[in-house]
């Protein structure tokens, strides 16, 4: 089963307390469907400028990512920077030109429409409910960000009725619900039609609502975590694509894919870009998804790191 991504693809620049990196790629995407491909097939919609080169192409189709679906558009492709605290729970961001991104009216052929799967990454809720319009997905999920929360709170709102999940971070959850409480304002987003909900809390893993019931999976716990961007992400690409690669979204196919979310998020954030999330092998991921199962177990062994 495939999936299609929608979103953006950036060139960042970032610094944290284990160096910096300077225009690298980046995106949320890019970093979506890069987790993705280690499960199942992905087909990317976005845009990037006339400056993106055939080197960053070459990486994606290395992934066997069907890049046939980003426009290539006159300008400059979109670029963020930002540099993170010492303990990397903090991000300022320095400068972010959406450049080409901010006239993104993703383009939607045949071949796209025919994805079973979606996943609408932040942009616009009006542009995403557009989407969704000249689409027939079997399971289809999206994100969202402040931004979008705060200046068009109806809009989100209305697509929250049309799309089967939400992805987003527990201070995100609070806001688009109006709650205080993330247990609360879950059951408040969930009553928007939602069949699942997944709160990220960053080092402090994710929050599966879904049918009345909980999950939690813990974050993976990584030694030398580099750079936290594109965590989400790659959370996001590991959720959608280990579900892609299940068929339905059923109680056990939904926590199995919260633990490979976790994995590849921690992957996401040894090294800086797509450095140590587009290298990794099938045993690599498998074995952290075993590690993560028994840290759930009661019958489990210790934890030894």
């Amino acid at each position: 089963m495939s999936l299609l991504v929608i979103g953006s693809m950036a060139f960042d620049s970032v610094r944290t307390p284990y160096g910096e990196a300077s225009e690298v790629l980046g995106g949320s995407a890019t970093y979506c469907a890069v987790a993705a491909s280690y499960f199942t097939d992905v087909r990317v919609v976005a845009v990037v400028g006339r400056d993106f080169g055939e080197e960053p192409m070459r990486l994606l189709r290395g992934r066997r990512i069907d890049v046939s679906g980003i426009e290539i558009a006159p300008g400059k492709t979109f670029r963020w920077s930002g540099v993170y605290s010492d303990d990397l729970n903090e991000r300022t961001t320095l400068a972010t030109h959406l450049n080409v991104f901010e006239s993104f009216r993703p383009k939607i052929r045949k071949e796209d429409a025919a994805s079973p799967h979606v996943f609408l990454g932040n942009i616009d809720p009006d542009l995403q409910a557009q989407v969704l319009k000249r689409l027939q997905p079997r399971l289809c999920a999206c994100d969202t960000m402040n931004f979008w929360i705060e200046g068009k709170n109806e809009s989100l709102k209305r697509l929250l009725s049309e799309v089967d999940g939400l992805i987003i971070n527990d201070s995100e959850a609070r806001l688009l619900a109006g709650e205080l409480n993330t247990v609360v304002a879950a059951r408040r987003l969930l009553s928007l039609g939602l069949r699942f909900l997944v709160i990220k809390r960053g080092e402090y893993g994710a929050a599966l609502f879904a049918g009345g019931h909980y999950f939690a999976v813990p974050a993976y716990p990584v030694e030398r975590p580099v750079d936290p961007t594109g965590a989400g992400d790659s959370f996001a690409g590991g959720f959608m694509g280990h579900l892609a690669r299940s068929g339905e979204p059923s109680a056990r196919s939904l926590r199995e894919a919260m633990i490979y979310g976790s994995v590849l998020a921690s992957f996401c954030v040894e090294d800086f870009s797509l450095r140590r999330l587009g290298a990794l092998t099938e045993r690599e991921i498998e074995a952290r998804a075993a590690e993560l199962r028994d840290f759930l177990s009661l019958d489990g062994p210790l934890a030894g790191r």
